[in-house]
């Protein structure tokens, strides 16, 4: 059984009892009381004595009752940002209502954006990068054509998408499963002067009968009777149609909910380098086998699982349950044999039309190939807390911290997201961007 290991962003502190006794000192500094001072009895009538020993003895209770509440201050013994400690401190001070970013690991992570690959790159964009697009974004977002956009992309895959493209400015962007054209129109408005190329079973043209949709007039569809699947593409043919030479000038975006292993097996084969994958499901939930599932692996800072019924991690993940629409607890993570990867030991594909077993031992490696073909593996953070947001579906524990953090409300209202509908934040689920080569060994 692998044992659980949650993911840290610092060392505890070294030394406890160091701790205690600076505490314990900083106490001792604190006022003490003033001593007794004798008195002449035989000078004191009785009953000004009675009423001297009456004042006396109130003082003295006062004095017993400080003295309880100066007892030396608890140590808790661990950094406030340790993913334990905090986890700790969760369930001790707020019964799991907090958000609590990454205190239940988050696989690939050694902080909030930084990436790791075979080779230690990382993406070139900061937080204050994507800051800077939050504010570019918002006004080109509340003119999408699509308002409501339900089973599609909330505001954080959209902001997301159209950040990483524009940023990438490829010459050819291509996406595998467009329903209503929303992520086309994202991908139109990152880079106007690239050529597109969808592919989806259903034109998007087909809800144009029951609603809002987007067909973009320069984009080259492999929809409807003229679909063709991603894997089955001749591309180079198509490459050479479009002019294209050089891939690594070409964004891959898949959104067809198809095995995310499988996907990238084919981009690697048609020579694909820059790959975006918008449900990057967590461990235990989704559709489809993702590269989150397969990074979740216990050798991996932040990853693994313990499907002990009595672990700290089956605890807090049966309080997080209550207040996390998509929260997982220890029964619904584990299956048959203590199963916990994939979902519950197994490997879901199409729309979870396709679900077969998987033993741990090729999901183990099929983490190894992954890691011999990363240069890059970021996953997109959450726009902002759910204080600020008010989402309630995605549990933050496994979630790295988002741009805008719980607590920095004007920063939220001066880009202006507190104009948008609560629900379009409802739709977090890891968005991915990958960048991969060949193995060399």
């Amino acid at each position: 059984m692998q044992e659980s290991v949650l993911s840290s962003r610092r060392a505890p502190p070294e030394d406890c009892a160091a701790a205690a006794a600076a505490a314990a000192e900083d106490d001792a500094d604190e006022p003490k009381s003033r001593r007794s001072a004798s008195f002449p009895g035989a000078r004191i009538s009785a009953a000004a004595a009675a009423a001297f020993f009456g004042l006396f003895f109130f003082l003295l209770l006062v004095l017993v009752f400080a003295a309880r509440g100066a007892q030396p201050r608890p140590v808790f013994c661990g950094s406030p940002y340790d993913a334990l400690t905090r986890s700790a401190l969760l369930v001790r001070r707020l019964d799991g209502l907090a958000s609590d970013f990454g205190s239940l690991g988050v696989p690939w992570y050694r902080t909030s954006y930084d990436a790791i690959s075979k080779q230690g790159k990382t993406v070139e964009w900061t937080t204050n990068d994507l800051l800077k697009g939050l504010e570019e974004f918002l006004p080109v977002y509340e003119t999408r054509p699509i308002k409501n956009n339900m089973y599609g992309m909330g505001f954080d895959h959209s902001f997301g998408l159209w950040f990483m493209v524009r940023w990438l400015k490829p010459d050819l962007m291509i996406e595998s499963g467009a329903f209503k054209g929303h992520s086309t129109w994202v991908l139109r408005q990152a880079v106007p002067e690239a050529r597109i190329i969808s592919l989806s079973p259903r034109h998007p043209e087909k809800y144009l009968k029951k609603g809002p949709a987007y067909v973009d007039k320069n984009c080259t569809y492999f929809a409807g009777k003229d679909f063709v699947d991603f894997g089955s593409v001749d591309w180079a043919k198509v490459m050479d149609k479009h002019g294209i030479s050089d891939l690594s000038q070409v964004v891959v975006f898949f959104d067809d909910h198809q095995n995310e292993l499988k996907r990238l097996k084919q981009a690697l084969k048609a020579g694909f380098q820059n790959l975006i994958f918008e449900d990057n499901y967590d461990t235990g939930t989704g559709d489809h086998y993702s590269l989150r599932q397969i990074c979740d692996q216990s050798y991996i800072r932040g990853g693994g699982h313990s499907c002990f019924i009595d672990s700290d991690e089956a605890r807090i993940r049966s309080k997080r349950k209550k207040f996390w629409e998509k929260a997982v607890d220890i029964e619904e993570l584990c299956g048959k044999g203590d199963a916990w990867w994939g979902v519950r030991g197994y490997v879901r594909d199409n729309f979870n039309h396709s679900n077969k077993a998987i033993p741990y031992e090729e999901h183990f490696e099929n983490s190894r190939f992954l890691e011999s073909v990363l240069d890059v593996y970021w996953e997109l953070p959450p726009v902002a807390g759910p204080s600020l947001t008010h989402q309630t579906r995605y549990d933050p524990a496994r979630a790295p911290n988002p741009i805008i953090e719980d607590g920095q409300y004007g920063l939220f209202q001066r880009l202006g997201l507190g104009r948008l509908e609560t629900s379009v934040f409802n739709g977090y689920t890891q968005m991915l961007y990958v960048q991969i080569s060949p193995s060399t060994s």
